[in-house]
This record gives C-alpha cells, sequence and structure tokens, in this order.
C-alpha cells in the first residue's frame, strides 16, 4: 500500500494543535527571558536551523516518517530546554557571587568617608565582569546629573536580580535619608548574599541528579525507537500509514508533555523582584516603589554615603 497523505487532513492536525498550544500558553502564559544581542539570537537560531534541517532529513529517509522529521526538529530547538536551565542558574549563581563581592567593595569604599556617588564610580575596578555593564551605564547616568534615586532604580532594572534588588533599595533609601549605619547595612546584605549563595549551590547540585535523569529518559526513548526501525521494520511498518502517522503524532505529543514536566521539576524558578518597575517610579517620585519593603534590611540606618 503506497504511503500518502492528505493534506487537509494535515492542515486539519495543525490548526488542532496550534488552538491547544496557545489554549494552554493563554492559560499559563509565558515565561520572560532576559534580552540578547540580535547576532548572538541570529547565530544560534542559524546554527540550530542547520543541525536540525540535516537530522530531519536523515530521519525522513530512514523512517519515511513526516512526523518523526517534524518532532527531530522541534528536539533540537528544544535539546538545550530539556537541560532544566543548568546554564542559566550556573550564571545566576556567578552575578549573586559578584554581587556579594560588589557589596563588600562598596561597603569597604564607604568605609574610606567617601561618599555614594564617589563610592559608586570606584566600586566598578572590584566588579565582577557580570555587573560592569549595568555599572557601567549607572556611572553615565551619573555624570548626566541624572537623580541618584533614579539612576539606582534603573540599575536595579539592568541587573534584573531579586538578591540585587535588596541591595539597590538599600542604596536608595540611603540617598533620600542621608543617615549613618550604611556599612551596617551593606554587611548585612553581603553575609545573606554568601548564604543565598551556598543555599543555590546546595539546591543546583541536588537538581543536578534530576536533569541528568531527564536526559537519560530522552536518550534511551530515542535510541529504542532508532533501533526498532533498524534492525525491526516489519514490527514498526504500521506507522507509514495515516493512521499510524495520526497515532504517531499523539504518541509523541506523550513524549513532549512528559518532557516538558521534568523540564519544569528541574528548572530554577526566580523570586519576584522587589523593585519591580522601579525605574518609572523612580522619575515620578525620585524613589522606586515598595522601597518600605526593603526597610527591614536598611532600616536602621540608610547611611549617608559615610559609615
Amino acid at each position: 500500500m503506497p504511503f500518502t497523505i492528505d493534506p487537509l487532513a494535515l492542515l486539519a492536525g495543525a490548526v488542532v494543535g496550534g488552538g491547544v498550544f496557545l489554549f494552554i500558553v493563554a492559560l499559563y502564559g509565558m515565561r520572560p527571558r532576559p534580552s540578547q544581542p540580535k547576532r548572538h539570537v541570529v547565530k544560534m537560531l542559524t546554527t540550530r536551523a542547520a543541525v536540525a534541517a540535516v537530522a530531519a532529513a536523515l530521519v525522513l529517509v530512514v523512517t519515511q516518517w513526516p512526523v518523526a522529521a517534524v518532532g527531530t526538529v522541534l528536539l533540537v530547538f528544544a535539546w538545550r530546554g530539556l537541560a532544566g536551565g543548568a546554564a542559566e542558574e550556573r550564571a545566576a549563581m556567578r552575578r549573586l557571587e559578584g554581587l556579594a563581592a560588589w557589596t563588600e567593595s562598596l561597603r569597604d569604599t564607604i568605609a574610606g568617608a567617601a561618599g555614594l556617588e564617589q563610592a559608586i564610580p570606584s566600586s566598578i575596578r572590584a566588579a565582577a565582569p557580570s555587573l560592569r555593564a549595568p555599572l557601567r551605564a549607572l556611572i553615565d547616568r551619573l555624570h548626566t546629573r541624572m537623580a541618584l534615586p533614579e539612576a539606582l532604580a534603573r540599575f536595579a532594572d539592568d541587573l534584573d536580580d531579586p538578591s540585587a534588588d535588596l541591595v539597590v533599595a538599600a542604596l536608595i533609601l540611603n540617598s533620600k535619608l542621608r543617615g549613618p549605619g550604611l556599612r551596617d547595612v551593606l554587611s548585612a546584605l553581603a553575609v545573606s548574599a554568601r548564604e543565598e549563595l551556598d543555599m543555590r549551590r546546595r539546591v543546583e547540585a541536588e537538581r543536578r541528579s534530576t536533569r541528568r535523569s531527564v536526559q537519560i529518559v530522552v536518550i534511551t526513548a530515542l535510541v529504542f525507537a532508532g533501533l526498532l526501525v533498524l534492525f525491526n521494520p516489519d514490527y514498526v511498518a504500521e506507522y507509514r500509514s495515516f493512521l499510524g502517522q495520526a497515532v504517531l503524532v499523539v504518541v509523541a505529543l506523550l513524549f513532549g508533555a512528559g518532557f516538558a514536566w521534568m523540564r519544569r521539576l528541574a528548572r530554577f524558578d526566580k523570586p519576584t523582584r522587589l523593585l519591580m518597575g522601579g525605574a518609572q517610579a523612580g522619575r515620578q517620585n525620585g524613589a522606586p516603589a515598595a522601597p518600605s519593603a526593603a526597610a527591614p534590611a536598611g532600616a536602621p540606618g540608610g547611611g549617608g554615603g559615610r559609615g
């Protein structure tokens, strides 16, 4: 029996699948991702598209299953996501470590009787590479006579990190209140950042086994299916029919849902930021929204730039 595909049936299946995907997105939304340079995105997509095209063509020639070829393309583009966000978590831990070191450097600079406006530019020398670009932008804003609370609020938006919001909130309170005690507050925040870093390292070590399990399950399923196609083609011959391809779509969707669920279990969910939208509030009021939430960390003193 020759293998034929009804275009209308394929179109109907694509429409149904797209509708289900849009329904799930409408219910749960999509996780925001940090912006990346366009050249990096184009290069990444070009490389993945080439790998996906070669892999899909090879699978189509060997199996003669259009669904398997489409699934191969999707798997190539989603492969990094199956690692459970390990790279993102490692980058976040490096940023947190750099934030703790920068907080300590800023505290020591203020201890030399330097004002906050003078201490921030001096602290860039000891800043980690992940913090230098936001710090340069902060210093440039200060050089253009932007108000310190608004510049700090934009600095928090550039960092886009909940732990950094605590430090920036203390600095914003200090820039408004000009009271003593900033050194003590920064010391406490640096200790808190170090403790959070240790905790996240322990959690990352435990999640590593979960990520490895995800990869083992994916590779085992793919290898088993490939061995069946190569060494026992009669066993999977039914999948070459239209009904077999429809069943294969259902099977692929079940596997994809399982992989997505395991990916979600192994993913690190970043907490909600304290100073979300702080730049807009800083432009209106001279301070970010919800500074009172940071008051417990910096309330005993906001320190006017002198320890």
